[in-house]
């Protein structure tokens, strides 16, 4: 019983913050929505023993990307709202549903293939089996760590080399020129 509760509260927070996502005209108040929708995802991973996965959603999602997401909306200072009846690209609307007919096809389709598929067998999470199958005596955990930490530090490095250049790159174009006196000439 506690379990379809957790579920009904955490999918109500989900939905409700997609919704939030979507319908909120201020950015600052979607991009809030946004983080409701990330601590109802968690809510799922936890309930299903995902703790790893809830912890990375919280931390990773919630309290990184959103949080860049909300520094460069103040930054930028996007508080105007603009005129949704001028469309600058004509076919941006056709393009648009042609798209969203076309992923719910793919999706449908997916569902449709994936009723003959083999089930797979449920475990406890725990277990990561080797290349001949036999069991490895390493937590998931533990190799993802190895892998992420030393196999592909590289890579981890260049993204967050990417990131902060995406940060710096936003303040220097968020700068404004500052003018001095009547002629108006920037400093």
């Amino acid at each position: 019983m506690i379990e379809l509760f957790v579920f009904v509260v955490a999918s109500a927070m989900v939905l409700g913050g997609a919704v939030g996502v979507v319908l909120r005209t201020h950015p600052v108040h979607a991009a809030l929505s946004l983080v409701l929708t990330l601590f109802g995802v968690s809510v799922h991973f936890v309930a299903m023993e995902a703790n790893f996965l809830a912890a990375v959603q919280v931390i990773v999602y919630a309290g990184a990307i959103v949080v860049l997401f909300l520094f460069v909306i103040m930054l930028l200072g996007v508080d105007k709202t603009e005129d949704l009846r001028l469309e600058p690209f004509r076919v941006q609307r056709p393009v648009a549903a042609v798209v969203g007919a076309a992923l719910v096809s793919l999706v449908g389709l997916a569902i449709i293939a994936s009723r003959d598929a083999t089930t797979a067998v449920m475990g406890t999470g725990t277990e990561v089996l080797a290349a001949d199958g036999s069991p490895l005596h390493d937590g998931n955990i533990k190799r993802l760590a190895r892998d992420v930490f030393s196999d592909h530090v590289l890579a981890f490095e260049l993204t967050s080399v990417l990131l902060v250049i995406a940060v710096v790159g936003t303040v220097v174009l968020a700068r404004k020129p500052r003018t001095d006196g009547p002629g108006g000439q920037p400093s």
